[in-house]
């Protein structure tokens, strides 16, 4: 298995220590070509415009499209952005997942907070019932899921901030950026389904 991770802007760095501290083989894509011979792909945290136009401007719009048709691809925060179909506003997205998303939803920075979440796929999936600990910097919020997408996990008020569909996933939040590997792990077995 070799999982690539978007390195156009963001946290892609991160993600990558992560993967190979999971003894899996990564590639940085920047360019359609790189994506060939991948399982999956990590659609990291950045920012989601400057995300999609370099996107387009490298030429990986259609091809990530199709990737993402037949692979797992995980978009966490801006990558959720970026994967939906729907950010109400104008900007490059790929429209793979059926969600809607709203762009920093809790604000600025300043605004940034932790919180523990329950996320059921998890707990069956590595045979644990601790809770995610989930770091949120500038994160979005899915607003809405529909057709064959479903909610993976909500704050304690309802907001949805985990979504799958398929073999691919959201996140609002950064799992990259704590010490647990859970979530990794669970995209990886999606990549290997």
């Amino acid at each position: 298995m070799k999982m690539g991770v978007l390195a156009l802007q963001g946290d892609f760095a991160e993600h990558i220590a992560k993967l190979k501290h999971l003894g899996v083989e990564t590639a940085e894509v920047r360019l359609p070509a790189h994506l060939e011979g991948l399982s999956g792909l990590v659609i990291p945290g950045g920012e989601s415009t400057t995300i999609g136009k370099l996107a387009v401007d490298f030429g990986l719009m259609a091809p990530m499209i199709q990737f993402g048709e037949k692979h797992a691809i995980w978009g966490t925060c801006a990558g959720a952005i970026f994967l939906s179909r729907d950010a109400r506003r104008s900007q490059p997205l790929l429209g793979l997942m059926n969600i809607t998303v709203q762009r920093n939803a809790f604000g600025r920075q300043v605004d940034s907070f932790e919180a523990d979440l329950d996320i059921e796929p998890l707990k069956q999936a590595t045979n644990t019932t601790a809770p995610y600990h989930a770091v949120f910097i500038r994160a979005p919020i899915i607003e809405s899921v529909s057709g064959e997408a479903k909610i993976l996990s909500t704050l304690p008020d309802g907001r949805i901030v985990a979504a799958q569909q398929g073999k691919l996933l959201a996140t609002s939040f950064h799992p990259e950026l704590t010490s647990d590997d859970r979530f990794h792990r669970y995209f990886l077995s999606l990549a290997n389904a």
